[in-house]
C-alpha cells in the first residue's frame, strides 16, 4: 500500500554561504506547493556511491508567511557525510528528492510572547518561528542564541534586519564562548525568570539542550511549557515504498479511540502491531515518516490505556509522563481502551 508521505522533487534556486562551514540552499518549488509549518523540517535524500543515497532531517529556515523561497541551512560536520556532500557538491539548478514538511516543533499560536534559544546550527527552526510571530502573528521574541564566536554566527545579516524591522519586538542576546565560555546553567536561569510567562522553544547541541533545560527546571518552569528539537540520524529509508502490512490477532485486540486531525475512529487495535501500521493498514492517513522511532513525525498523545513503546530515540521521561508516544513504536500494553490524539 502508499502512504502518505510521496516524496517531491525541488529544484535548487541558489546555494548561499552563510560561514565557513554552513550554506543555506534555497529552493524553487517548480509549479509544486511546499505547505510547512514554521519549524518544521524537510528529509534530503543525499546521494551516496557506496549505499546510494541517504537520508537526513534539516530544518527550514524560511517563513512560510513572509513570501520567500523554501530554505533550509546545512552546518558541515567532520564526519557528516551527507552534510559535507551538500556544502561541497550542490549548485544551482541541481534537483534532490524531499519528503513533505514534517515535525512538531512548531507554536500553536503567532500571537504569544515566546523565549527562544539557539545554537550554532540549531537557529534554522528557530529562526523560522521568529520570522513567522513576527510578520503574522502579534507576539514579542527574545532569542538567545550561543556560537562558538562572531565569525560562526549563522545568518546574522537576517537576524539584524529583524532587529531593525521589529525593534518593539525582537531582541537577539548573542553568547559567543570565545567571550563568554560556554552557557552556563545558572545565568540562563536568570534570563528565564525575567520572562516568567513565556513558552521556550530550543534547538541546538545536546550539552546546549541540557544548559537549557537545567536553566528551565532552576527557574522553576513547567517542563510542558519547553519544548526540545532533538534529531537523530535516520537509520531506515523514509523515500522506500511502505511494505505491504500484515496485522497480528492471535494476541488477541484491545478498543481504541484514534483521533486525526479531529477526526476520530474507533477500532479494536490487534496486540504486537505498532499504532503507525495498524493505522495504515486501515486506510487512515497518519503522519509518520521514518517508522523507526528517530524523527518525531508521529508524535502523538495517549489520554488513556495501558501503552508501551518498542523503542524511544527522542522522547525524555517527562514528555512520557505527559503522554506522549511515538506511534511508529506504540504497542498495546493491556486489555483496557487505549486513547490517542494526533
Amino acid at each position: 500500500m502508499s502512504g502518505p508521505t510521496r516524496s517531491l522533487r525541488l529544484r535548487v534556486a541558489d546555494v548561499v554561504r552563510e560561514t565557513a562551514d554552513a550554506v543555506s540552499i534555497l529552493f524553487e518549488e517548480n509549479g509544486q506547493t511546499l505547505d510547512y509549518r514554521p519549524g518544521q523540517f524537510l528529509v534530503l535524500r543525499v546521494p551516496s556511491e557506496s549505499t546510494g543515497s541517504v537520508a537526513r532531517c534539516y530544518s527550514l529556515a524560511s517563513s512560510p508567511h513572509r513570501g520567500e523561497p523554501a530554505r533550509v541551512i546545512v552546518k558541515r560536520t567532520p564526519d557528516g557525510y551527507a552534510s559535507n556532500w551538500l556544502c561541497d557538491n550542490l549548485v544551482s539548478g541541481a534537483e534532490l528528492e524531499v519528503m513533505p514538511p514534517s515535525g512538531g516543533f512548531t507554536p500553536r499560536s503567532l500571537d504569544v510572547d515566546l523565549l527562544l534559544f539557539a545554537a550554532g546550527s540549531g537557529i534554522t527552526p528557530i529562526l523560522s518561528i521568529a520570522k513567522s510571530v513576527l510578520t503574522k502573528g502579534t507576539g514579542a521574541i527574545d532569542l538567545v542564541y550561543a556560537n562558538r564566536d562572531e565569525a560562526s554566527v549563522i545568518a546574522s545579516a537576517e537576524l539584524r534586519a529583524l532587529e531593525a524591522e521589529f525593534p518593539d519586538r525582537f531582541v537577539v542576546h548573542h553568547w559567543l564562548e570565545s567571550l563568554q565560555g560556554l552557557p552556563r546553567p545558572h545565568v540562563l536561569a536568570r534570563i528565564v525568570e525575567s520572562l516568567p510567562k513565556r513558552e521556550a522553544f530550543t534547538c541546538g547541541p545536546g550539552p546546549f539542550m541540557d544548559a537549557v533545560r537545567s536553566a528551565w527546571t532552576a527557574a522553576g518552569r513547567e517542563r510542558s511549557t519547553l519544548h526540545l528539537e532533538i534529531f537523530t540520524s535516520l537509520s531506515g529509508d523514509p523515500f522506500a515504498e511502505p511494505t505491504d502490512i500484515v496485522e497480528v490477532t492471535a494476541e488477541g485486540t484491545v478498543p481504541l479511540e484514534v483521533s486525526v486531525d479531529g477526526e476520530s475512529h474507533s477500532l479494536e487495535w490487534p496486540k504486537g502491531v505498532t499504532l503507525v501500521d495498524f493505522l495504515l493498514s486501515r486506510g487512515i492517513e497518519v503522519p509518520y515518516l521514518c517508522r523507526d522511532g528517530e524523527c518525531g513525525t508521529c508524535l502523538a498523545t495517549c489520554t488513556s490505556g495501558q501503552v508501551a513503546m518498542n523503542g524511544n530515540n527522542l522522547l525524555e521521561e517527562e514528555d512520557i509522563a505527559n503522554g506522549d508516544v511515538l506511534a511508529c513504536q506504540l504497542v498495546c500494553d493491556g486489555d483496557e481502551l487505549v486513547k490517542v490524539v494526533f
